[in-house]
């Protein structure tokens, strides 16, 4: 049994995305219906999700992770100056 899926979006997101698929000889519905059983199929977002930045989710942890080391294990400067000079000499 068929249903129907209304759902609301940017004007250009679907006219870009419609021209795209057309290009791969797929229709809107079509690709909706790929991604959809993509989802099902692998129980999550078939794609890498990034940030507003376009910064990876995965990228972002590590970069936080990272920070969290450096804040414990790394250098501390007292001035700019003394951080630079160190920096330059490497």
């Amino acid at each position: 049994m068929n249903t129907t899926l209304q759902t609301r979006i940017d004007a250009k997101l679907k006219k870009d995305a419609k021209k795209t698929l057309e290009r791969m000889g797929l229709d809107l519905s079509t690709g909706v219906k790929l991604f959809l059983t993509q989802v099902v199929r692998t129980q999550s977002i078939p794609f890498e999700l990034f940030t507003y930045d376009n910064v990876s989710e995965k990228k972002k942890q590590a970069l936080i992770r990272d920070a969290k080391h450096a804040l414990k294990h790394g250098k501390r400067y007292k001035t700019i100056q003394e951080a630079h000079r160190d920096i330059l000499s490497e």
